[in-house]
């Protein structure tokens, strides 16, 4: 998996916090993360919020009570979480889910500023759009 080395800190205990939206990983550095649900929505590594290249992202909105309604492993370097609002397709590896954490004031800064340029509000519902469109997907 790209970007896993010998010196990737690894998860030792992962806590989901249903109440408070947040899922709590220790790592084997020492580092602890308190990622709410939102932002692991928001930043999906998935192609239906990553797109397909630069620029293609698609930015997410209505996600502040998403819940974490599953979470499955995914062999010894990812956890594939399901959201409450069915969106399942994103691999969180460990170094993605550490990326996550320790840049997470700059992630929020920077969603802050997608949404402000794109004149959109961090509730708005997300456009009914029937899923993402790309070139490569269209009829």
């Amino acid at each position: 998996m790209a970007g896993l080395t010998k010196t990737t800190p690894t998860p030792q205990d992962i806590t989901v916090h249903g109440a408070s939206r947040v899922l709590e990983i220790s790592f084997s550095d020492g580092a602890v993360f308190r990622l709410p649900f939102e932002l692991m929505r928001i930043y999906s590594p998935s192609a239906e919020v990553q797109g397909h290249g630069p620029g293609q992202e698609v930015l997410q909105t209505g996600k502040r009570e998403v819940d974490l309604i599953d979470l499955e492993p995914v062999g010894n370097y990812a956890i594939k979480p399901t959201f409450s609002d069915g969106h399942d397709s994103g691999l969180f590896s460990w170094d993605y889910l550490y990326f996550l954490g320790k840049d997470q004031d700059k992630l929020w800064a920077d969603y802050d500023k997608r949404l402000n340029q794109a004149g959109v509000k961090r509730d708005d519902p997300m456009p009914q759009a029937g899923g993402h469109s790309c070139a490569s997907h269209s009829h």
